[in-house]
């Protein structure tokens, strides 16, 4: 049996106001809480046991998912007292691993939305005898990342921080924030204090000479730490252009929940979704962008690569553009925001004085 640790304690600062009621893994991606992809994926690949490493609104979490016996698998919460960063929160749900010493234990981040093959990670850790191996994907651009160069054999000769200049990028390959771990390297980890697993716990092992592995995938790979990132995600998985059993429908333009209603004549393209009890009024335009639960868009609004929240409204021809609309607000008529505007939970914006045409 394969377990896997799922890190689902961050506050989601970045996402915010989406993050304000609602944990980041499980604001709705494509129809379903962002968690549930991942938890599906999972159990494609093998894994029965599944330990949440939970922390901000923790609570949330176990009424939703329960005991995992809907996904076909087990799994169990544990709740940091105090945040404990990703190293402190993996040592302190070692107590529920089921795990022999020499045995494979992955572990995922709770933001990231991947095309990885999981089972090649595996199958990876184990030929190589590694101790921990890291799952890698390139990107055209690494200075937001911390770099991770590997020799000819894949194995890992170094930990990188976010390079400067041209000459410190001696690599494109990243951190994809997946990992094989021998189960016996997560004891070795300091309990009871903040640690962070890429400062702390991974150079470290690097320099008492353990084995660290790399594995590159460039399969689909997206951190969906922002607001942009997070729609992109959703569209992508609707489009099918990011793999996941858990899409509750079949990929195509638009995902509609049964219980949402749409206008005839409203288009929906680009992989937008309309959530459960949702309401699309007549003549809207909507391109890539997710209604959550409860959500009304009033006749002749256009919204493009935006993410509506749960019960918020946005009122007749409005016109919205990369924008995040926090849970229960209200966007007057006639209104337009453009890219990077962020509508706090409950605020209203009054109808605008200056009607405009959408087209213009």
């Amino acid at each position: 049996m394969t377990e896997a640790i799922l890190l689902v304690g961050g506050k989601g600062t970045r996402l915010r106001p989406l993050t304000v009621n609602t944990p980041k893994p499980m604001v709705p991606a494509a129809g379903v809480p962002f968690l549930t992809h991942q938890l599906a994926r999972a159990r494609a690949a093998g894994v029965e046991h599944i330990v949440l490493a939970t922390s901000y609104l923790a609570e949330v979490f176990e009424p939703h998912f329960g005991d995992g016996s809907a996904l076909g698998l087990s799994l169990e919460y544990v709740t940091e007292e105090e945040p404990l960063g990703t190293g402190g929160a993996i040592r302190n749900v070692a107590s529920r691993l089921h795990s022999g010493p020499d045995d494979p234990v992955l572990i995922f981040n709770g933001d990231i939305l991947t095309g990885l093959d999981i089972g090649a990670l595996v199958a990876t850790h184990s030929s190589s005898g590694a101790d921990v191996s890291l799952h890698l994907t390139r990107v055209e651009d690494p200075r937001a990342f911390g770099l991770v160069p590997t020799d000819g054999t894949g194995r890992v000769t170094a930990f990188l921080e976010k390079p400067q200049t041209p000459e410190e990028i001696v690599t494109d390959q990243i951190n994809a924030g997946a990992y094989v771990f021998r189960r016996s390297v997560i004891d070795r980890i300091p309990a009871g204090r903040p640690v962070s697993v890429e400062r702390e716990t991974f150079p470290e092992l690097l320099s008492s000479g353990a084995h660290l592995q790399g594995m590159v995938d460039s399969t689909y790979w997206l951190d969906l730490g922002t607001p942009q990132a997070f729609v992109r995600g959703s569209a992508d998985l609707v489009l099918g252009r990011a793999p996941s059993p858990a899409v509750p429908g079949r990929c195509g333009d638009r995902l509609v929940l049964p219980t949402a209603r749409v206008a005839p004549d409203a288009k929906l393209t680009g992989g937008t979704v309309v959530g459960a009890d949702a309401v699309v009024g007549e003549g809207a335009r909507i391109t890539g962008s997710a209604l959550l639960a409860g959500a009304v868009v009033e006749p002749g609004a256009v919204i493009t690569d935006s993410l509506i929240g749960a019960g918020a409204r946005i009122g007749a021809r409005a016109v919205l553009t990369g924008a995040v609309v926090g849970d229960g607000a209200h966007v007057g008529a006639d209104n337009e925001l453009r890219e990077g505007v962020r509508v706090w939970c409950d605020a209203t914006l009054p109808p605008a004085t200056i009607r405009f045409s959408p087209d213009q």
